[in-house]
């Protein structure tokens, strides 16, 4: 019998390709997707994605949704306290493992499994490697069928033009030397629309480039 997964969900290429990659194994089966978003805004924070279009992705990917509404700006111990509810609530039904799509950053695994010690839910990291291995992960993310928008650039380490494009391969390369393939380091986050572990693409509209907080975002419409 495979062990109950929760796949925390940002909207991005990573936990879908995550998604992609748990739904080969003999091991785990995902059960649900878990979003943080911020409440005022009605989006996932970093990605700037509304969340009627996560909504979306979880029913292409003919999953349940578990939403986790954060205020902002959100000191961390509001966002541990909800965290910490998402998992006494997994734990009660009986799911056993809860699955992230980071791929090489140590502090944040770290972290998370600070925040899982003791809860009788094991964190497990299907696409952890080293920075070496991203850019084979970003050519077989692309190989495979998965695409994305660029919804979020920091334009620090990128230019504010990449906000907007597709993960592809031209993007791929495009990006500067310095610039992580799959953008682990911050230099952009993603919104998926298409790929192996959707019944369905996601048609999406380009909106308005706006700035917040020193980063660049776009807006992503559904089409109707």
């Amino acid at each position: 019998m495979k062990v109950p997964v929760l796949l925390s969900w940002s909207s991005g290429k990573d936990c879908a390709w995550a998604l992609h990659i748990l739904r080969q194994s003999s091991q785990f089966e995902v059960v649900a997707l878990v979003t943080t978003y911020n409440e005022e805004l009605q989006r996932v924070a970093m990605h700037g994605v509304r969340m009627e279009l996560v909504q979306a992705q979880a029913n292409a990917a003919q999953l349940p949704l578990w939403t986790i509404p954060l205020p902002w700006p959100c000191p961390n111990e509001i966002y541990e306290r909800e965290l910490q509810k998402i998992v006494r609530r997994a734990h009660a039904e009986g799911i056993r493992a809860f699955a992230f799509g980071d791929l090489f950053l140590s502090d944040i695994r770290t972290y998370r499994e600070q925040q899982l010690n003791g809860s009788g839910i094991e964190p497990i990291f299907p696409l952890w490697g080293t920075p070496a291995a991203t850019p084979h992960l970003a050519h077989a993310m692309v190989s495979a069928g998965l695409r994305a928008t660029l919804t979020c650039i920091d334009p620090r380490q990128l230019p504010s033009t990449f906000v907007g494009r597709e993960f592809d391969q031209s993007l791929l390369a495009e990006l500067p030397p310095h610039v992580d393939p799959c953008g682990e380091q911050g230099e952009f986050h993603t919104f998926c629309h298409t790929g192996p572990m959707f019944t369905h693409p996601i048609p999406v509209t380009l909106g308005e480039t706006t700035e917040r907080d020193s980063f660049h975002y776009i807006d992503l419409v559904a089409n109707p």
